[in-house]
């Protein structure tokens, strides 16, 4: 049985028009309100501020199962796997940019996260092995950014995060824009005393939805590994740390 798949839209309704972007956040956090997920909202509050229409969708809840790895989707390029990914991918596909914030576990994505990157294997396959375009009308101009924030001093926790959005946002042919990681954060709701964070998401999220930025040749990193005192700091004094 699935899950109901409901995601929040602001404006409410409105269609895709006027050269309008379409921002899609999704957030991986198991916990409703986490850190991840409160600075997914700052970057969208940032994207619709620059005129975007953004989407909020909580994967938390969704029926979404692992790759079964059956090679379906080698000869069809098609998961036959029938569960609320589907929606999720449509969504995805629809979208001109993507906001991507998940928690750290492990040094990795959240298990949320890993299932429905899994899951996107058709689209390696139907770009990789069946040399099929993935929209019919040609390549559009599609970025994402990564949010990830973790509990560990560890300065290499978002070193295999890097490398799967990278990969993963390859296979979604999206331009990987920007990444924003932050350490040193874990109780529920900390990372809303992190004023320099939220600013940043803000900040990386007026830039996905500016039309009229160039492609990055590569992603902008913001790294805040000071944790949340040196977070709370005014950003001048904390910048020359």
């Amino acid at each position: 049985m699935t899950a109901k798949l409901s995601s929040e839209t602001r404006p409410s309704g409105l269609p895709i028009s006027g050269g309008t972007l379409h921002v899609l956040g999704i957030s991986a956090s198991p916990r409703a309100d986490g850190n991840s997920d409160a600075l997914l909202r700052e970057a969208l509050g940032g994207a619709e501020s620059a005129g975007a229409r953004c989407e909020y969708l909580g994967l938390r809840g969704l029926a979404i199962g692992p790759c079964e790895e059956c090679y379906t989707c080698a000869r069809t390029g098609r998961c036959c796997i029938d569960d609320d990914f589907d929606g999720v991918l449509e969504k995805i596909l629809a979208a001109d940019r993507l906001v991507f914030a998940t928690p750290v576990f492990f040094m990795a994505v959240s298990a949320q996260a890993k299932l429905l990157i899994d899951r996107c294997q058709c689209l390696w396959s139907q770009k990789y092995l069946l040399r099929q375009p993935l929209f019919a009308d040609g390549p559009r101009d599609r970025r994402a950014l990564v949010i990830a924030v973790g509990g560990s001093k560890s300065r290499k926790m978002f070193d295999s995060v890097r490398m799967t959005m990278t990969y993963w946002f390859d296979a979604l042919e999206a331009a990987h824009a920007a990444s924003l990681f932050v350490n040193q954060v874990d109780g529920a709701g900390d990372v809303r005393r992190h004023p320099r964070a939220l600013a940043e998401a803000r900040r990386l999220g007026a830039a996905l939805a500016d039309a009229a930025a160039p492609v990055p040749a590569k992603p902008t990193e913001v790294e805040l590994f000071d944790g949340l005192a040196a977070g709370a700091r005014p950003m001048e004094a904390a910048d020359g740390c």
